[in-house]
């Protein structure tokens, strides 16, 4: 292997996503309908920190100069109201030979370093917040950026079937392929390919389950003027990415639903590599390829489409008779 191969990336990365799977369906596996019921969001936020420890402590191990930029910043944690969060964290965390307070703060705090293209990794320790309220869908997602090209992917969705087993672990490096192995057996990996159906008015198309995330009203118009019969598939987080490239639908639609919004690099760059390693085609609704160059958002960049690539050019031609941009 050479110096461009990212193998040792490849492995640190999909061992911190399974690892930080693991904890969060702990977590999740403990929420009762009672947290539903009262809107209850301390058992994700418990969960997202968790993860974002594990996944930092698994890079610090092997990788410790790389900058991380998460979601979750540590600022919250030190502050006494927030005293109950980090206490059952660390409960969460006894079985994972951590050291105490200190040291799962340090952690957490690792995943807010500043954003530069020249090499970060970039994480969303637990995307696809109401999914896993739900019990649905929800995603761990890991990318390593050079030069602002994302080259890793690992993505582990805890709730997401291959075959008769629940949890898959999608991974790529740039120009190898994408790849998918039971989250029990990450190490039994296959390799993925989008779908070949080329008939738009023949795709099954995916969108978030929030209307805050994407335009459904946009997107149902897009879907009628293709002349698709199939309501579109809703589920959390870069899930969607993953039906896409391992072929379950041709295309995610996430369109802007307001002008000022940015989209974050952390909610694409993970599954907007594995869609592309399984040889299809991720851009925004202008057409253009996502820039992840641009610190901690996509600024150039408008909502995303995500295809199979043999029907991309028909959505971003009714996107543009629509005049979404």
């Amino acid at each position: 292997m050479g110096e461009t191969s990212y193998e040792r990336e490849l492995q640190a990365a999909t061992a911190a996503v399974v690892e930080a799977a693991a904890i969060c369906r702990s977590i999740q596996g403990a929420i009762g309908p009672d947290v539903l019921e009262k809107r209850d969001r301390s058992p994700v936020t418990v969960a997202d920190y968790c993860s974002q420890v594990l996944v930092c402590r698994a890079l610090a191990r092997t990788m410790p100069h790389d900058p991380i930029v998460a979601e979750e910043d540590a600022t919250d944690l030190r502050r006494p109201e927030h005293a109950s969060v980090l206490q059952r964290m660390l409960s969460e965390l006894a079985g994972a030979g951590l050291s105490g307070e200190a040291e799962v703060l340090e952690l957490v705090g690792r995943g807010n370093a500043e954003a530069t293209p020249s090499r970060m990794w970039t994480l969303d320790p637990i995307d696809g917040t109401k999914g896993f309220l739900r019990g649905e869908q929800y995603a761990i997602a890991l990318g390593l950026i050079v030069d602002g090209q994302v080259v890793v992917g690992a993505l582990a969705c805890p709730n997401l079937a291959l075959g008769d087993e629940l949890g898959s672990v999608l991974t790529a490096v740039r120009g190898q392929g994408a790849f998918m192995a039971a989250l029990a057996r990450p190490g039994e990996r296959r390799p993925i390919r989008v779908s070949d159906r080329s008939d738009p008015s023949q795709a099954r198309t995916c969108e978030s389950v929030e209307s805050g995330h994407s335009a459904h009203d946009v997107s149902a118009e897009v879907v009628r003027r293709l002349g698709i019969a199939v309501d579109p598939v809703r589920l959390d987080s870069q899930a969607k990415y993953a039906v896409v490239a391992r072929g379950d639908a041709e295309a995610y639609l996430r369109l802007p639903t307001r002008k000022d919004y940015e989209e974050k690099i952390w909610d694409h760059a993970a599954g907007c590599l594995v869609v592309e390693e399984a040889g299809g085609r991720v851009t925004d609704v202008q057409g253009r390829p996502l820039d992840f160059s641009r610190g901690r958002t996509l600024a150039g960049n408008r909502g995303v489409v995500a295809s199979n690539a043999a029907v991309h050019d028909r959505f971003l031609q009714v996107l543009a008779e629509l005049d979404v941009r």
